[in-house]
């Protein structure tokens, strides 16, 4: 690593790499001698391998004393570090302690990273490793180098000697046999290094919060001892130890940068997860020292090795790689930046949704910090899914209280950009939307109500709306801002569709400024129809059934079922050409006829001559909605005024026909046909006029041909209940009556040339007649059809008349007997009729009460079946 970075490297860099590249092989091999399967160790081979190490290690050594000092850029401490490691390579010397059993191998006598001591120089001045007392541990070790101990390492995982929770960080160790420490570094008491040295009277040197705990100890007392020395204090004064104090943060310094080192080495040779880990973790402690070492580890290039483990299949080096990146970014936009720009962010929204607490929380965290850059928010906010995840995760807040507070904190960080707050609002997050909406800058709330007027709500979001912002929406309608206007009028009526808001927005005071602007406000070329939105929301507000009878609309009482507002209606309805506008009108006079108080009203202001036109004339608006709501309010009118509404009904131009023809000449029932046949039946059925013009418009016909009622009157004798067959059997009667002057013997066309001569065909002269010869109907003469003439034969109704002849209800059975009279009818062909009839009448001049006796004795005697009453002559 040195040689890699060193300022001025040697001429003969390359010969030392591959020295001692090749040194290190050596020691690999005669460390894997020692590990052949099915093989023991004597004690004379291991002494053999023992030495041939040692040769080994010296040559490493050799090696190190070829870098010049150049080399080392005037960094005193590394060349001072790499002198010291060459020395003690140099010397080093295995000592066995005593002899072996033959079957002890030699890696039981290795022992693991571990148990490596720390070491420490007596002095300010690096000796032998040798004469470096740890503290503890009583034995004496040799330093292994950094690549020994990556492979010891891996092979204490190969064994599964691994212990994380035990591990005693490793790469630390590593970095203290680059830039050792010394003795007076520690304190005496509590055998760690110094942070705050401070001597006392007799000179000795303490961690300042250790000796004042032990000063505490004694109290008041004037035997106060040094804890070390054991010599009696006079006085318990503290004096910094400032040289020691600046050389032990020199060597901290010079010792975060080592350890810096080594763990970028680890992290590229791709480790054991073991060596991986510590490497973080070590890397998290040395960031946490001091803050430039963010800097170093940055410049090293350690931060692309760091996210490139977000991907690693270890959970715990994937959890504490998003601490490390959390360290690094915090408070620094910097940082953030090349953060986000070397990592997909969709990575770390994936790592929230993981099934590890641990990962996506700091998932979590990382995301808080780097959501706090201005520059990053927006990135945030629009990687796909992103806000989508968060607000889920914010939600989830039973299942995840700490996750979902750490999401809710990311949203409000991301509120800062407006797109995201559109993206959240899209998601059903309305509340930021709403925050900006009614506390933002002027610009901020026309770009929020904009977006909201657009915006597909739920109906909860419509109630969270309707609750939240119906105020400001309201001010926003009366502003003089023409887009600000237009957007709050789209919202207000979006939300006003769920009827639920009703009560909410007339509490608000929304009733008055709708009503002004439909009546009272001018419009200057404002490129909005506010009247139209206006009607709109108000009609939506009484049709969800809120009480509107105290209801004000204007400053002087004027209240919603007052004449005020029905006239103003009926006046808007006469003037406009707008068909939607027309349709809100509408709705709202529907919605007022269900208070008895302004159905009066309306009756009133409606029987007015002019006001009555106005309604008649739209129901045959192209707009077809229209005309439906215009009928459904006249059909609730007619009870009221209905012989006002037939008579103008029929003053008006294709009316009341139009009521009943279909414009495309089918039989499909629309809902405007269904409604138009209601509202001719609720009118007066005995008003003249109207009758008149039925039958003179031949209304009646056209709607019997069209809906073929004389099959359908044939049906419902059969299977209903008494009065429909009555009205049924009369029903028969008028159409059946109308038989014989629809009924019309067909015209023959005649061949125009006659110079051709054929000569006729005999054996086919009979069917050549049938098909030139019509079937005419043996009663009427005429060609006969159930849906054109009416023609009961045709229908196969006298059979369904003759068995209501035995029904037990009279009036029935009359009215069945005066639609089969019918048929007797001095124009048709008695004769002819149905052969059942006879017997039929003679049951019923039998078995029927006196009228019935009667009508049939009548019947009877024209078909010649009775003989005429005898005259008798009286003389006088």
């Amino acid at each position: 690593m040195e040689l890699e970075f060193a300022k001025n490297p040697p001429q003969n860099a390359k010969e030392i790499v591959e020295s001692l590249s090749m040194n290190v092989n050596l020691a690999k091999d005669l460390v894997g001698e020692c590990h052949k399967k099915n093989h023991s160790v004597s004690d004379s081979e291991l002494v053999k391998i023992v030495a041939r190490l040692e040769g080994v290690i010296k040559d490493i050594g050799e090696c190190l004393c070829l870098i010049p000092s150049g080399t080392f850029g005037g960094a005193t401490y590394v060349e001072i570090a790499v002198r010291s490691l060459s020395d003690e390579l140099q010397n080093v010397h295995f000592e066995l302690e005593q002899p072996l059993e033959s079957q002890m191998s030699f890696e039981m006598q290795i022992q693991s990273p571990e148990t490596l001591p720390t070491p420490k120089e007596s002095d300010l001045y690096p000796v032998d490793v040798e004469e470096s007392v740890s503290r503890e541990s009583s034995q004496v070790l040799s330093m292994p180098h950094l690549i020994d101990i990556h492979k010891i390492t891996n092979q204490r995982s190969q064994l599964q000697h691994e212990n994380r929770d035990k591990s005693t960080a490793t790469l630390p160790h590593v970095a203290n046999y680059i830039e050792p420490m010394y003795d007076s570094f520690f304190c005496p008491l509590t055998n760690h290094i110094m942070d705050d040295p401070v001597s006392i009277e007799n000179g000795v040197t303490y961690e300042r919060k250790a000796i004042t705990e032990w000063f505490e100890t004694f109290g008041h007392r004037d035997d106060i001892i040094c804890p070390i020395t054991g010599m009696m204090l006079t006085s318990k004064v503290l004096s910094t130890n400032v040289a020691l104090k600046t050389t032990i943060e020199e060597w901290k310094e010079r010792n975060e940068t080592a350890r810096i080192k080594v763990a970028r080495t680890s992290l590229s040779l791709a480790s054991s997860d073991v060596m991986i880990l510590e490497a973080i973790i070590d890397l998290q402690q040395v960031c946490k020292r001091r803050r430039y070492n963010k800097v170093k580890v940055l410049r090293v290039g350690i931060l692309p090795l760091v996210i490139g483990l977000l991907g690693y299949k270890d959970k715990d080096v994937r959890c504490e790689a998003l601490e490390l990146l959390r360290q690094l970014a915090e408070e620094d936009d910097e940082v953030k930046e090349m953060i986000a720009n070397r990592m997909d962010v969709w990575r770390l929204i994936e790592l929230i949704s993981s099934s590890h607490q641990e990962i996506r929380h700091a998932s979590l965290l990382l995301l808080v910090e780097l959501s706090r850059s201005q520059a990053l928010g927006e990135k945030i906010g629009s990687a796909t899914g992103a806000i989508l995840m968060l607000i889920r995760v914010k939600s989830d807040h039973h299942v995840d209280s700490y996750a979902s507070e750490k999401a809710d904190e990311i949203l409000k960080s991301l509120e800062k950009f407006p797109d995201n707050v559109k993206r959240m609002a899209e998601y059903g997050f309305l509340e930021p939307l709403l925050n900006h909406l009614t506390e933002g800058s002027e610009e901020v709330q026309m770009e929020m109500t904009c977006y909201l007027g657009e915006l597909i709500l739920s109906n909860d979001g419509k109630t969270y709306v309707a609750e939240k912002a119906s105020p400001s929406l309201i001010k926003m309608v009366q502003s003089g801002n023409t887009v600000l206007r237009n957007a709050a009028f789209k919202a207000l009526l979006q939300i006003s569709t769920h009827y639920p808001n009703g009560r909410i927005l007339v509490e608000a005071g929304i009733v008055e400024i709708m009503a002004e602007e439909m009546f009272t406000r001018g419009i200057y070329d404002e490129p909005i129809d506010s009247k139209k939105e206006a009607a709109a929301t108000l009609a939506n507000i009484l049709e969800s059934g809120v009480e509107h009878d105290g209801i004000k609309v204007t400053t002087y009482g004027h209240g919603i079922s007052s004449e005020y507002v029905v006239y103003n209606i009926i006046y808007m309805l006469k003037n406009s050409t707008l068909g939607e506008l027309n349709i809100y009108l509408i709705r709202i006079l529907l919605c007022l006829t269900k208070s008895p108080k302004s159905m009066d009203t309306i009756v009133e202001v409606v029987n007015d001559k002019e006001a009555s036109y106005t309604l008649i004339e739209l129901i045959n608006h192209p707009h077809e909605q229209l005309g439906i709501a215009v009928i459904k309010l006249l059909i609730l009118l007619a009870p009221h005024i209905g012989n006002t509404l037939a008579e103008r009904l029929c003053k008006t131009g294709g009316q009341p026909r139009s009521l009943i023809e279909c414009p495309d000449e089918t039989n499909h029932i629309t809902e405007k046909r269904a409604v138009s046949v209601k509202f001719l039946a609720t009118l007066p059925q005995q008003n003249l006029t109207l009758n008149l013009s039925l039958l003179n418009n031949n209304v009646i016909l056209f709607l019997a041909r069209t809906h073929n009622l004389t099959l359908v009157f044939t049906e419902l004798i059969k299977k209903s209940s008494d009065e429909v067959q009555r009205l049924s059997a009369i029903g028969l009667g008028n159409l059946s009556s109308e038989s014989i002057n629809l009924s019309r013997p067909p015209q023959v066309k005649k061949s125009k040339s006659k110079k051709r001569f054929y000569l006729p065909n005999f054996s086919s002269s009979q069917s050549l007649e049938t098909r030139k010869t019509p079937i005419l109907c043996p009663v009427h003469r005429g060609a006969c059809s159930p849906e054109t003439t009416f023609c009961l034969i045709d229908a196969k109704a006298v059979e369904r008349l003759l068995e209501c002849f035995d029904h037990d209800n009279d009036e029935v059975v009359e009215a069945s007997m005066e639609a089969i009279c019918t048929l007797l009818d001095d124009k048709v062909d008695v004769v002819k009729s149905d052969r059942l009839l006879p017997a039929s009448l003679i049951s019923a001049f039998q078995n029927g009460n006196d009228s019935m006796k009667q009508m049939a004795e009548n019947i009877l005697r024209h078909l010649n079946r009775m003989p005429s009453p005898p005259t008798t002559c009286y003389s006088m």
